[in-house]
């Protein structure tokens, strides 16, 4: 039972860790990309920086994955 809580606190955890550096490194885009203010954009439904954005948020989930693994 000690094992099973130990890894279900395990995967939370990094489910967070993981959470929170995708946010951070969304942040690190927009803050480099400054032409473009992806929040307005996407409040516009502009479908090209939408899949920009999924792409990049896909990117960085696997590398997360890979380090947080």
């Amino acid at each position: 039972m000690h094992e099973i809580l130990y890894n279900a606190g395990l995967s939370v955890t990094f489910g967070v860790v993981g959470i929170i550096l995708l946010i951070i490194g969304y942040c690190a885009f927009d803050k480099v990309l400054t032409k473009i203010d992806f929040t307005e954009e996407l409040k516009d439904k502009n479908i090209a920086v939408a899949i920009v954005i999924a792409g990049f948020m896909i990117a960085i989930g696997v590398i997360i994955s890979g380090v947080v693994s």
